[in-house]
This record gives C-alpha cells, structure tokens and sequence, in this order.
C-alpha cells in the first residue's frame, strides 16, 4: 500500500509507469462521469487508487483537495505465491491474512471512495470475497467503489489494463502486465458478492465490461 498526501509524494525517484506500456485509449465511463462529480462536490475524501501508480490519477485527485492511497491488488495476488499447503482433500490452502495484510493495511483509516476498476476479475478466486469485505469495513458508511466487471472471459477486451481518470467523462485505458482474466461476473454474481451493501447503480456499456457503483 502506498500512501499520497500531497502532490510532491509522487516524486519521479523511481519509474512511476513501470508495468504499464503503450498509448492511452480513451473510454466513455458512465461510472467514472458519476463519481466525479462527487469528487467535484466533496472535498477532503480518502480515496484508494487499484493499480499501478498513475500520475495522472494522483494529481488530478490531489488537486482536488483528496488523499490518495494506491494499492496493486492483481499485481500483489498474481506475482508472488500465497499458496502455503494443501488440506487432506488436496485442496490448496491461501494465506489469505498475509495478503490482506500486504496489500490493504490501512492502520485503521476510513475511506470515502475506491477506484476498484477491473481488479476483482483478475484475483484469484480465493481473494475476491475477502477484498470485498476488508473494503467494506475500511470504509465510511455512504463511501462508494467503483468496479468494472467483465462479462466474458475471452476477447482483446479483457487484457488487463490500467485506468487513468480524466477531466472528462472519459478514462483512459493502458496495458498492464499480462495477468490472466479469472472470471466473468453476471448481474447477479456481482450482488451477491456486494450482499450487505446498502445500494448500487448500474451502467450499461458497449465493450462486455459491465460498470457499478456500490455503497456502504
């Protein structure tokens, strides 16, 4: 987890686009274009960044007056090993706590938002629960995250990328490393895995990527 207060944290000692590559293609967000107006609206919000670390995201943020908080949940999951054994059915067992801890540790700060994009689509299975969950009790009642979900598992849409906001209703989307997609999520999957939430909105988009906006 890394933590950005000011602007200055995102200093250029080390390279800050590492894991991403290519051109920047722009992407009509309808959540995107409703949680920026909150963020508009409401100064002062915690907010947590899902990815590699975006420049763009942080400032833009910060100039808003926010503090930012940057997690790499799929690269966290995906890159290192958090299988620790098996049970006596030979079922893996995760060190679930472990990268909870590695990856979420808030030191008991609330958050107000989360720019969750399409992380949970690329954790491994045994993670996505929990993610939600931990994010739920990490954050302020009212507070809001903003998942992508994939509603295919095959095509060059679900390469994993990475989101950069914009000043606009658009993102912009850049590869990212090439984690495999895990799943495809229906209407259906996604409320039962948000179960407990007070509320979502959907948006409806083009491109086999479902958009939501999930509350505390």
């Amino acid at each position: 987890m890394r933590n950005v207060f000011e602007k200055k944290s995102s200093g250029t000692s080390t390279p800050i686009t590492q894991g991403v590559s290519g051109p920047r293609i722009p992407r009509y967000s309808g959540g995107w274009a409703t949680m920026r107006k909150r963020l508009h609206a409401e100064p002062g919000l915690r907010i947590i960044d899902v990815g590699f670390t975006s420049p763009s995201n942080i400032n833009y943020l910060t100039d808003l007056g926010h503090s930012v908080f940057l997690a790499d949940l799929v690269y966290d999951a995906c890159a290192e090993n958090w299988q620790i054994g098996e049970d006596q059915e030979g079922n893996p067992i995760w060190n679930i706590d472990g990268f909870l801890t590695q990856s979420l540790n808030f030191s008991g700060r609330l958050f107000d938002v989360v720019l969750l994009w399409t992380a949970l689509d690329y954790l491994p299975e045994p993670f996505v629960a929990p993610v939600v969950a931990h994010l739920h009790a990490a954050m302020n009642p009212g507070g809001q995250v903003l998942a992508l979900f994939h509603t295919r598992v095959q095509g060059n849409e679900t390469a994993h990328c990475r989101f950069h906001i914009t000043a606009t209703d658009n993102v912009e989307i850049q590869t990212a490393p090439p984690f495999p997609i895990q799943r495809a999520f229906t209407n259906r999957s996604i409320e039962r895995l948000f179960a407990g939430w007070s509320g979502h909105k959907q948006f409806l988009a083009k491109d086999s990527v479902s958009e939501v906006i999930m509350t505390r």
